[in-house]
């Protein structure tokens, strides 16, 4: 299974840095090139432990719904959100978040499969690994702008 792993340094509170991952209306934001909309379970303001909300989105031409759920919570240090239903095989984002001086080192661990075997396999490899980690990069490089501002204050208080 692809692992995309990466690092993003802010300059906020880990607090803040923390609740931002795991605002919905933050990732609406950081992903309105795909449409992305949350229709069911929690569809706005912060998912917590035990809670889901499943996206419908476009991606890659193709309109596709996905629940996750957040299976692994320890303010502000971690949490992981897991897909229980839709496309893929599996997915699993494990968010990591150390401070030092005021410094947030944010790590995501996303590993991902898709379905099909053989095929699912390639397409991982020559398509789809790259394609998530931009959608990653754009959506932590969303976090950093909002927490490195005044900007967190319109989603978090």
């Amino acid at each position: 299974m692809p692992l995309i792993k990466l690092e993003t340094t802010i300059n906020a509170p880990i607090e803040i840095c923390f609740d931002l991952s795991r605002s919905i209306d933050l990732h609406k934001i950081s992903t309105a090139k795909t449409n992305e909309t949350a229709i069911d379970g929690i569809t706005k303001g912060l998912i917590n432990y035990d809670e889901f909300v499943t996206w419908q989105a476009t991606h890659l031409g193709i309109r596709q719904k996905l629940t996750s759920k957040i299976t692994a919570y320890n303010r502000p240090f971690h949490f992981c959100d897991e897909q229980i239903k839709g496309a893929f095989k599996k997915i699993k984002h494990d968010h990591y978040f150390a401070a030092k001086d005021n410094i947030v080192l944010m790590t995501d661990d996303f590993l991902f499969e898709s379905p099909f075997g053989i095929a699912g396999h390639v397409f991982d490899n020559l398509v789809l690994t790259e394609y998530l980690k931009g959608f990653l990069i754009k959506r932590n490089q969303v976090i950093k702008d909002y927490a490195e501002t005044d900007k967190w204050k319109q989603l978090l208080l």
